[in-house]
């Protein structure tokens, strides 16, 4: 376990480098937020999790069947929910401070990058919309083709 990278991981590595090459600014692995997200937008509030399918258990009911039947199986199922719980914590920590959660799946980024990214210019745009709706302020969100 302790050769697990916690950062700069290859999803990581390629969704950033889409969000850069697109002009998009972020800070990486932010340590003032609950579960240091692996990309945050201050201006925004928005924060990003690059979660890989194993460790963050996707389709658990699938996996944890099939867990069991492994070698280690008490350690690996008690270590991957308590990872989920734990994803669960941290999403509700942030949207009770106000920020707005993305979380996408390794293998999601890996094969649709240019969607990933777009679902994240879509959320910036919307909340930079929201927030100089009532404020009548010219947008300064531009997206750089």
């Amino acid at each position: 376990m302790q050769h697990i990278k916690n950062k700069d991981t290859k999803i990581e590595l390629a969704l950033r480098k889409a969000l850069w090459k697109r002009g998009l600014r972020y800070r990486k692995n932010y340590v003032a937020l609950p579960g240091k997200p692996d990309i945050v937008f201050t201006k925004y509030k928005v924060v990003v999790f690059c979660d890989s399918e194993f460790f963050h258990g996707k389709d658990w009911e699938v996996l944890k069947p099939r867990l069991e039947k492994s070698k280690n199986s008490d350690y690996w199922v008690k270590k991957i929910s308590r990872n989920r719980e734990h994803d669960e914590e941290v999403d509700k920590q942030l949207l009770f401070l106000g920020w707005t959660v993305i979380r996408f799946w390794g293998k999601d980024i890996l094969k649709n990058t240019d969607e990933c990214v777009r679902v994240i210019e879509e959320t910036l745009f919307e909340i930079s919309l929201n927030d100089n709706d009532w404020l009548g302020e010219p947008l300064d969100f531009e997206i750089k083709q």
